[in-house]
């Protein structure tokens, strides 16, 4: 699979402009700040529906712009489709596929794959676990695009379950009069049944993992590893059925409750869950070195590139400004193991920041134009 042409129209500081794109490797080259990010950013956002920069969609439209369209035709062995999406921040996003405006945004989910490697991915290893969450529920969003609705689901039934928990802590804390946490247990289920499904996930995924995550870093930092992968639920247990998740996480939040209600916020559940990355028998966290670290973090992007590419689609890879990050060593072997990708993209600032293995088309940006060099 790849994309072999993408249009902007208001799109971060591009008010229009239109980019064929050829499989292999595809570098855009120009200074810092020129637009090369927002190029490759509207890729991933066909993607995750979502930006490896921002949170939201509103810094995605261009100033003084109502509304923002990423717009792709990609190709999939003899099969193509136009994809479209609608970006309205404070409003509801649009989608169309082949031009049919009967399409949810998270109906493109799936259509277009990519694996990210970005200066960010420091944040995988030395981050909050909220980095590695995303982390992984944006993998497993990839393999099963049908996630991307338990994820959803997850999220509002979460909202309302904190939104109860504080009115009733406000309540408590101020001596009025107790409110009625009945519907409590409704929410409980909830909660529970939408975090089983992607608890159950998770752990498939990891599993899936860490034998690649472990060859990716021996390819990368050789005698450096081994690697591990540990999940860390905020509602201990042995389960991994569905079934036993869903009953474990009610046991957790029963358990919990008192102290949920005192503090206002749900404390258990997937949202509290963490990775766990161990270099050696030690967390990476804390005693990897910055080299060891970044090692890491291309580990993983490694190891989900391999992942999604057995299971069929191969995804595109994007490699943004990431080999001006690291030392020649990294740079190369890095290099190595992703130019054989059926579509590569990469960011540089100088066309000595791209390895000669990954020959390819180049373009230039700069000031808000894009040409082919």
């Amino acid at each position: 699979m790849h994309v072999t042409h993408l249009s902007l129209a208001d799109f971060r500081s591009y008010a229009h402009v239109e980019v064929p794109l050829d499989a292999g490797v595809t570098a855009f080259v120009g200074p810092n700040g020129q637009g090369k990010t927002n190029l490759v950013e509207a890729v991933g956002y066909l993607a995750t529906l979502g930006s490896h920069r921002v949170s939201s969609d509103a810094p995605l439209v261009r100033m003084g712009a109502e509304r923002a369209i990423v717009r792709a035709q990609v190709r999939q062995g003899e099969r193509q489709q136009l994809l479209e999406l609608e970006l309205n921040p404070g409003r509801a996003n649009r989608a169309r596929i082949n031009r049919s405006s009967q399409v949810r945004p998270r109906d493109v989910l799936g259509i277009v794959r990519t694996v990210l490697f970005a200066p960010e991915d420091l944040a995988l290893v030395k981050g909050d676990p909220g980095e590695r969450r995303r982390f992984l529920d944006e993998l497993i969003t990839a393999r099963s695009p049908r996630m991307a609705g338990v994820r959803s689901d997850y999220d509002r039934v979460l909202k309302q379950r904190n939104t109860l928990l504080k009115s009733a802590a406000l309540a408590r804390r101020h001596g009025g009069r107790s409110l009625d946490l009945s519907t409590l247990d409704v929410w409980d289920q909830h909660l529970a049944r939408a975090g089983a499904e992607l608890l159950a996930r998770r752990l498939d995924l990891i599993a899936a993992l860490r034998p690649l995550t472990d060859k990716a870093y021996e390819q990368l930092a050789p005698g450096g590893g081994p690697v591990g992968l540990e999940y860390r639920p905020s509602a201990p247990g042995e389960a991994h059925t569905r079934e036993d998740l869903h009953e474990q996480l009610l046991a957790a939040l029963a358990e919990a409750r008192k102290q949920e209600i005192e503090r206002g916020v749900t404390l258990v559940g997937p949202h509290r869950d963490d990775l766990l990355l161990k270099l050696g028998q030690l967390p990476a966290k804390g005693y990897a070195s910055h080299g060891e670290s970044w090692s890491y973090a291309l580990a993983l992007r490694l190891a989900s590139y391999d992942l999604l590419r057995a299971e069929g689609n191969e995804p595109v890879l994007v490699l943004d400004d990431v080999f001006a990050e690291l030392d020649v060593r990294r740079r190369e072997r890095l290099a190595e193991l992703v130019a054989p990708g059926e579509q590569v993209l990469v960011t540089a600032a100088v066309d000595d920041d791209v390895p000669d293995v990954l020959a390819g088309a180049r373009y230039t940006v700069s000031g808000g134009t894009v040409e082919r060099a």
